[in-house]
């Protein structure tokens, strides 16, 4: 027996397919983008050390014989890793203006609300913990 064919909609069947399913994809692919972002920022960080770990060990040119291979090999690796490091900074620019497209149409919530949402995630917490405490122990003294 063959598969049935897709919807012409082009969207897939089942509990997965239709908007809630786009948008789930979208905040997913908005998560992954901001994970790419902070790689890429780490990345960034790292290129850069290794930068200033060659500018570091460079010899200044101040009328010492200097020999041109270790200086053309070193200036070669400066010149790779700024290049590297340009491109990184051009894919984090793509990450981030992906994710405003993506979060265009959110508001950014308020620092004080986010407090006070964990504030009350905390009361309900510490509320559930008592309860589970309570039927421990009437369950203990049951016994």
């Amino acid at each position: 027996m063959s598969a049935p064919p897709l919807a012409a909609s082009g969207m897939a069947p089942g509990p997965f397919g239709g908007p809630q399913a786009q948008q789930a994809a979208r905040e997913v692919n908005t998560a992954s983008l901001c994970r790419i972002g902070q790689e890429t920022v780490q990345d960034i960080v790292y290129r850069t050390m290794e930068i200033f770990q060659l500018l570091r060990n460079m010899q200044l040119p101040n009328g010492v014989t200097y020999h041109t291979g270790t200086y053309q090999d070193r200036l070669a690796k400066l010149q790779d890793h700024l290049r590297q490091l340009s491109i990184l900074f051009r894919k984090l620019r793509l990450v981030y203006d992906k994710c405003n497209e993506n979060c265009g149409g959110m508001d950014p919530i308020p620092v004080e609300k986010l407090k006070q949402k964990n504030q009350q995630l905390k009361q309900i917490m510490d509320q559930l913990r008592n309860l589970i405490w309570d039927i421990n122990a009437m369950l203990a003294m049951r016994n």
